[in-house]
C-alpha cells in the first residue's frame, strides 16, 4: 500500500499541534479520484456477496418467463369488436373539409332524463363532418359523417370505421372513431426528448430506452400471458422482474450501486406481492364496477378479474418502488463518499433521514395522481347522493385506495431495505495507519486507501 505525508499548509499545521501535544504526526493514504485515480468500489468480497444474492432472483426470472410465455395463441376478435360481423374492424384516416351545424333538438332525438322527463337540449350544437377519405379503397371520396355533439373544425384529421359495402349500389357506410393525433403527440414526444436529454444527457435517453423495453415486455410478454389464462400474479412478479434487471442496468450502468437498487427493488416487490395478494382477498374486489372488466367478460376473454386487479397493483406499485430504491442507493453511495471513514450504521442512520422525506413526498405523489386521474368519476359521485362511507368502501374507488395504499406499504419496505443494503456494500473497510503511536487509528475524517 502506498502512503504519503501530509504536506499541505492545513495539514502542517495540525502536524505542529499534534508536536506541541507530544503526538507523532500519523501517515494517512491517498483518497480515491486524486490525481486520476480510479474511483472506490467495493471489495471483491462484497461485490461478490451482491452477485449472488442476485443470481436466485434472476434464475426465477428465466425460468418464470420461459414457462409462462404465450404458445403462440391468437385471440379471436369479439364479435362486438368486428365490423358488422365481417371481422376485425377497419380504420381509414381523412381530412375535415366543410361543417354544417343544427341545433341537436331535432338531430339526436328526444332524450329523458333519470325519471323519464324529456330534456331540453335545445341550446346544444350538434355538427355534420363531410370528410375527404385519405386512404383504403374510397381514397379521395368525399362522405358525410353525423350530425353528432362532437366538435370538427375544418382541417381536423380524423379516424373512421369502415363499414362493409351496399349489395344493391356499392357504398360503402363510414362511421367517426376518433381524431389522428399523431403530429402533436410526436413533437411532445420529440420535445420531451430533448428536454430530457438536455437535464440528463445519455443517462435520460438510456432511461427512454428502458421504457421502450418495457413497453415491449408488456405487449410481448404480459398481456398475451394473461390471455392465454397464465397465473396473473405470476405474471405480474415475473414480467416487472425481467423489466427492473434491463432498464436499472441499462439506465444507470452496471456497477454495484445500481445492483444494490435492484436487489431492495426486487426484494420490495417480493414482499409488494405478498400484500397486495393479502389485501385483494380479505376486501373482496370482484371489479365488477368497471366498465372495462366488464366489456372483457362479454367478449369472453377468459381471464380472472380479482386476478387482473391483483396483477395491477403489483405492476402499479413497479415504478414508485424503482424510483425510491434508486434515490436511496445514490443518497447513501454519496454519504459514503463525503465521509469515507462512516460505518454501515451511520451511512444507514442518514441515509433514512433522507429516505423518510422521500416516503412523505412520494405518498402524496400516490394520492394525487389517482384523484387527477379520477376527477370526473369523483364528481359523478359527488352528485350521486350517496354516502361518503359508502363511497369510499365502494369497488371503485375502494380498489383504487386498496392500490394506494399497496404501493405505499411496498414503498415503505423498500425504504429500509435498499438503504441498509447500501450502507452495507458503501461502507469502506477502515485501513490501519502506519506511524500512528500505539497503533492508533486515523481521524474519522482522514482518507481511506482505495
Amino acid at each position: 500500500m502506498s502512503c504519503r505525508v501530509a504536506t499541505s499548509r492545513r495539514r502542517a499545521v495540525a502536524a505542529r499541534s499534534r508536536r506541541s501535544l507530544g503526538v507523532r504526526p500519523v501517515q494517512t493514504c491517498r483518497v480515491a479520484h486524486v490525481n486520476g485515480e480510479a474511483p472506490w468500489r467495493p471489495t471483491l468480497r462484497v461485490r461478490s456477496w451482491l452477485v449472488a444474492a442476485l443470481v436466485p432472483f434472476a434464475v426465477v426470472t428465466v425460468v418464470g418467463l420461459v414457462v409462462l410465455w404465450p404458445a403462440g395463441r391468437t385471440q379471436p376478435v369479439p364479435l362486438q369488436f368486428t365490423t358488422y360481423g365481417e371481422g376485425r374492424t377497419v380504420f381509414e384516416r381523412g381530412t375535415v373539409v366543410g361543417v354544417s351545424q343544427q341545433s341537436c333538438a331535432g338531430a339526436l332525438g328526444t332524450p329523458t332524463g333519470p325519471a323519464g322527463a324529456p330534456v331540453n337540449n335545445r341550446a346544444a350544437v350538434c355538427g355534420t363532418a363531410s370528410v375527404a377519405l385519405g386512404s383504403g379503397p374510397d381514397t379521395g371520396r368525399t362522405v358525410s359523417l353525423g350530425p353528432s355533439s362532437t366538435s370538427f373544425r375544418v382541417g381536423d384529421r380524423i379516424r373512421v370505421a369502415r363499414g362493409p359495402a351496399d349489395p344493391a349500389t356499392g357504398v360503402r357506410e363510414y362511421q367517426f372513431d376518433d381524431f389522428v393525433r399523431d403530429a402533436p403527440l410526436g413533437v411532445i414526444a420529440a420535445l420531451f426528448a430533448g428536454l430530457l436529454f438536455l437535464v440528463a444527457r445519455w443517462r435520460g435517453l438510456a432511461a427512454m430506452a428502458g421504457v421502450g423495453v418495457a413497453y415491449l415486455t408488456l405487449v410481448e410478454f404480459m398481456l398475451p400471458a394473461l390471455l392465454a389464462g397464465r397465473s396473473p400474479v405470476a405474471v405480474a412478479v415475473c414480467g416487472s422482474a425481467a423489466i427492473l434487471f434491463v432498464i436499472l442496468y441499462l439506465a444507470h450502468g452496471v456497477s454495484a450501486r445500481t445492483s444494490t437498487a435492484l436487489l431492495g427493488t426486487l426484494t420490495a416487490l417480493a414482499a409488494t406481492a405478498a400484500l397486495a395478494s393479502a389485501a385483494t382477498a380479505a376486501t373482496h374486489l370482484t371489479g365488477q364496477s368497471n366498465e372495462v372488466n366488464s366489456e372483457l367478460q362479454a367478449a369472453g376473454v377468459h381471464v380472472s378479474i380479482s386476478g387482473l386487479i391483483l396483477c395491477g397493483l403489483i405492476v402499479g406499485a413497479l415504478g414508485v418502488l424503482n424510483d425510491v430504491t434508486v434515490t436511496q442507493a445514490s443518497s447513501v453511495w454519496e454519504l459514503s463518499a463525503a465521509d469515507p471513514g462512516a460505518g454501515w450504521r451511520s451511512l444507514f442512520t442518514s441515509g433514512m433521514r433522507i429516505g423518510r422525506d422521500h416516503i412523505a413526498s412520494t405518498v402524496y405523489t400516490l394520492v394525487f395522481a389517482y384523484a387527477g386521474a379520477t376527477l370526473p368519476l369523483l364528481l359523478l359521485f359527488s352528485v350521486s347522493g350517496r354516502s361518503a362511507h359508502d363511497l369510499l368502501t365502494g369497488d371503485e374507488i375502494g380498489g383504487e385506495i386498496v392500490r394506494d395504499l399497496v404501493g405505499g406499504a411496498g414503498l415503505l419496505l423498500a425504504v429500509p431495505l435498499t438503504t441498509v443494503i447500501a450502507a452495507v456494500v458503501a461502507a469502506r473497510p477502515h485501513e490501519r495507519t502506519a506511524g500512528a503511536v500505539g497503533g492508533t487509528a486515523a481521524l474519522p475524517g482522514s482518507p481511506v486507501a482505495t
